[in-house]
């Protein structure tokens, strides 16, 4: 009896295989017919993509369907490749399936655009294609490549910290809140604390967050802060300077503390000339970007929207290398000989010369 079901089952098995080769044998041989091309946007179109719109369209590509000699589910490929590229290292910018177009955000035609070692703010040149294939097999590819200029920009660095301005009449600006406002440097170990060494004229002055509003703010006495949220909170006491000098103010926002003390200058050096240097730095380490000189305070310098790239930076006086100064931390620091690191963007650059403090803000337009 068991030989006889062992015998049924071998038969039974055999049947199976013999009927899905069978089914095998019968399956429609797919051939390509014709290649998907595209058909929008025409060839030439220029993209100049904005750093502050990453989740919007940047294009919607469309293309012609593949023809294919049965009815087949169509997978398609987006590609994008340098200008003349063979597309054996393109990029893909999207897949679908039996869909014949594609939404492309800003952010992701400027990361392909990177990618492919295109320049940020530079106009490049691109080829792009659609391949399309059935369950991976039968692949067909565009026969005639649009061309497209992409000018990719600059990633945005992650910089989540808060600035304050000085204002008030012992400062450079007066009690304008919105005229070139001297900056407080910020502590790299600790983002609560806040310093400046500087000039000031005898007077008062307040602190305040954004420029061009007087709240947020901070002022106080006998050390200790005040903090005015918004307009409609009470005005706090203004921090007095007694005669002109140079003083050293900290504050720090945690604990709501801060001091005012004088600061002897009479040994510190002037300079002609202060830059920043570094192969992150438009003349890289050969030649140095010059700085502006305070009219108010000869040892602060300021440098406006730079472009700079991966890489380090020090900061030197007199395009010499007698003077020089860096830090070890990124946006904020000072007080050693290492090069500061630098991360690919657009920074505008503070410097104090009395005590190497140094801040550089991100993403400036």
């Amino acid at each position: 009896m068991k030989n006889i079901y062992k015998i049924l089952i071998a038969f039974i098995g055999v049947l199976a295989v013999s009927c899905n080769a069978d089914a095998v044998d019968e399956r429609p041989i797919v051939e390509a017919v014709s290649t998907p091309e595209i058909t929008a946007p025409a060839t030439g179109k220029v993209f100049v993509l904005d750093v502050n719109k990453p989740t919007e369209e940047a294009a919607k590509f469309t293309w012609s369907p593949a023809k294919y000699s049965a009815s087949v589910v169509v997978k398609y490929t987006l590609l994008i490749d340098k200008k003349g590229g063979d597309f054996t290292k393109a990029v893909t910018l999207a897949n679908t399936s039996n869909i014949a177009e594609a939404s492309i955000l800003v952010k992701d035609l400027n990361q392909a655009a990177l990618d492919l070692g295109a320049q940020t703010e530079v106009a490049s040149l691109f080829d792009v294609k659609v391949s399309s294939n059935v369950s991976g097999g039968v692949s067909q590819v565009s026969k005639t490549a649009i061309t497209i200029s992409v000018t990719p920009y600059t990633g945005k660095v992650d910089y989540k910290f808060t600035e304050w301005y000085l204002v008030g009449d012992a400062t450079v600006s007066g009690w304008d809140n919105n005229k070139g406002n001297q900056i407080l440097f910020r502590n790299p170990k600790n983002a609560n604390e806040y310093t400046f060494t500087g000039f000031f004229k005898a007077g008062a002055f307040k602190t305040i967050s954004t420029l061009g509003s007087w709240a947020p703010m901070y002022g106080g006495a006998s050390g200790s802060l005040v903090y005015r949220a918004k307009d409609s909170d009470p005005d706090p006491a203004s921090f007095a300077i007694p005669t002109d000098g140079y003083y050293i103010f900290t504050m720090d926002v945690q604990k709501l503390t801060y001091k005012l003390v004088s600061y002897d200058a009479t040994a510190a050096k002037t300079y002609a000339t202060v830059g920043i240097i570094g192969d992150s730095t438009p003349g890289g380490w050969d030649a140095s970007t010059a700085m502006k000189k305070s009219t108010f305070n000869g040892h602060i310098w300021t440098l406006g929207v730079t472009s700079l790239k991966d890489g380090g930076l020090k900061f030197r006086a007199n395009d010499s290398w007698d003077v020089s100064w860096g830090g070890n931390t990124a946006f904020s620091g000072g007080g050693t000989g290492d090069n500061i690191p630098v991360a690919k963007s657009k920074y505008v650059i503070y410097f104090n010369d009395l005590d190497g403090s140094y801040l550089m803000i991100p993403n400036q337009e």
